[in-house]
């Protein structure tokens, strides 16, 4: 499942998150995501603290125990996506309303 992550980082924790962030490594970022996480993006927006990001997992107690990891700087909000293919497959096989 893909899930897309925005957040808000929390008044006055901008700062200190990104010397946190900036000083991980791409390794040591995956390896707070465990191995059941794939990170397929992610865009920050530094001047309004906020930004989004693709993840893809199927776990989601994994997903939830990495956001543990960040949810004191920030509110996240987290939603299962779909792309432009399975959206035409659930088009395509929805039944009718009841």
């Amino acid at each position: 499942m893909k899930f897309l992550i925005t957040w808000q980082m929390h008044e006055g924790k901008l700062h200190d998150t990104l010397s946190v962030f900036s000083t991980m490594s791409a390794e040591q970022e995956q390896s707070l995501m465990g191995d059941q996480i794939r990170l397929v993006g992610r865009w920050h927006d530094l001047v309004r603290g906020t930004g989004v990001a693709i993840l893809e997992s199927d776990n989601a107690t994994a997903l939830s125990a990495y956001a543990l990891n960040w949810n004191q700087h920030m509110d996240m909000d987290i939603a299962v996506v779909v792309d432009d293919d399975e959206a035409r497959s659930i088009g395509q096989n929805r039944q009718a309303p009841l």
